[in-house]
């Protein structure tokens, strides 16, 4: 279902989800603070207007205690009637503080005080002194009630903000878990849409590293978004093209190189007869045109072997066996196998450096070493010095190849790798070389992923051969 998106259209809707989990989380988190900022401005209120409400009671109580006794004292119905409104406004003020809370025998205690105030104010003149003592008395326990009672009250509210702060407490413990297993479950899925987006694009890339070295036989298939699938198809499809053309540039090499061996053994046939004298006796003169001849189609004998040999070089360049070797093992290997080359010339060759594991095709560079070790031989003076040395960097391994013969001409320095090039600079006491070894050893070197240039040096010549992200520590 996903293979029909494009990997922008994923990428989108990874965003998208991410986007939305965190912004659901940012909701939550603003709803759930909202919530609790008006559980606490409702918690406020409600206190101050309990505090409010006892505080009016007791003022209440104040007013009807001196209304009651002046009543009684100066038997005034008008300060009766402003009595009766005080005992309503404070009766009133009791059910507030009851629908708040306040406990059923508070509220029962203050009624009973005032019932025996209401009694008290009625009675005889004669005994209105000894009723208003009575009403202080009254009005004094009422006094020790309302205290009681704004003592509640405070309970009533310390418990509330208690209360409160639990809830509050419980709901950022809530809040900062769904926050961090948001922001957790954002991390697993970036972390998941990135691996799953990278697979492909990882595909992609050791797909076109394997062009690049010529792993030609490796199909290249690769699932996931469906545009690097496209991707992927066009790049099989280059590699079939260039499995065909690298096909067709090697029957062309052996269909060309057969046309040229026939008609070249018949040359080489007819000037051998000629100097056989089977035609005839040849003078001096006709001797020698004829040497040159002979001379000229060996030349021409061994260029077409040379092609052929580039050829099968290049091709076996692609198939690489790679194994863990030991490189300074496999330097030495080889130093062995030309020792009786190198002391002919009293040549000393020197290896420098520590046992290094590589992955690497052993066969073919111990090819590369024996040529560059051969060719430093060959053009290195008698009594001369051989140095090879291996360093290992944070991710390379490096090969030094010095010698002290004659060096490379720098106009020769750029086409050094180039096949049948040779260059200016030739001892004369050896053998002329036919141009391809430097080139067979760059594309063994280039099929491991690797480098080697020529280091320009006063005396002798310079290789330096880096082999990136193989070593092993």
């Amino acid at each position: 279902m996903l293979q029909k998106f494009s990997f922008r259209q994923l990428l989108v809707i990874a965003f998208l989800l991410i986007a939305a989990l965190l912004g659901a989380a940012s909701l939550r988190a603003l709803f759930t603070l909202e919530e609790l900022t008006l559980q606490s401005r409702n918690g406020a209120a409600r206190s101050l207007e309990l505090s409010r409400l006892a505080q009016s009671l007791s003022e209440v109580s104040v007013s009807m205690e001196r209304t009651s006794r002046q009543s009684v004292v100066l038997d005034d119905r008008i300060l009766r009637a402003r009595f009766a409104d005080q005992a309503r406004e404070a009766t009133t003020l009791l059910t507030n503080l009851s629908t708040e809370g306040l406990p059923s025998v508070r509220e029962q205690q203050w009624r009973a005080h005032l019932h025996t105030v209401n009694d008290l104010l009625a009675g005889p003149p004669e005994t209105a002194l000894e009723r208003e003592r009575q009403l202080a008395q009254t009005f004094r326990e009422l006094d020790s009630v309302n205290a009681a009672i704004a003592a509640q009250v405070q309970k009533t509210i310390l418990q509330r903000n208690q209360a409160l702060e639990v809830k509050l407490e419980d709901s950022r413990s809530h809040l900062a878990q769904q926050v961090t297993w948001a922001i957790a479950l954002a991390v697993a899925m970036a972390l998941a849409f990135g691996i799953w987006f990278t697979v492909p694009l990882k595909r992609l890339e050791n797909a076109i590293v394997g062009l690049g070295e010529n792993r030609l036989d490796h199909v290249i298939n690769i699932h996931g978004p469906v545009d690097l699938a496209m991707v992927g198809q066009r790049l099989n499809w280059l590699r079939l093209r260039l499995v065909e053309l690298d096909a067709d540039k090697s029957r062309f090499l052996r269909h060309i190189s057969h046309e040229l061996k026939t008609p070249l053994a018949s040359l080489r046939e007819g000037v051998s007869l000629l100097e056989d004298g089977v035609a005839g006796g040849l003078n001096p003169e006709q001797r020698e045109i004829a040497r040159i001849l002979r001379n000229n189609t060996d030349v021409l004998q061994g260029q077409i072997e040379d092609l052929l040999r580039f050829n099968t070089a290049a091709f076996e360049a692609r198939q690489l066996h790679r194994q863990t070797t030991d490189l300074l093992a496999l330097i030495e290997a080889q130093v062995d196998a030309q020792r009786l080359q190198s002391r002919a010339r009293d040549l000393t060759v020197t290896v420098v450096g520590k046992r290094t594991p590589v992955e690497l095709d052993p066969e073919k560079i111990g090819t590369v070493l024996g040529n560059l070790l051969s060719n430093a031989i060959r053009y290195s003076p008698p009594k001369g010095e051989i140095r090879m040395e291996i360093t290992t960097l944070a991710r390379v391994v490096r090969i030094d190849i010095h010698d002290q013969g004659v060096g490379v001409a720098l106009a020769d320095r750029e086409r050094i790798f180039e096949p049948f090039y040779r260059g200016e600079r030739q001892p004369t006491d050896v053998l002329r070389g036919s141009g391809i070894g430097l080139s067979i050893v760059h594309e063994y070197i280039a099929a491991h992923g690797g480098h080697i240039e020529l280091l320009p040096e006063p005396v002798g010549a310079h290789f330096r051969i880096e082999f990136p992200h193989v070593f092993k520590s």
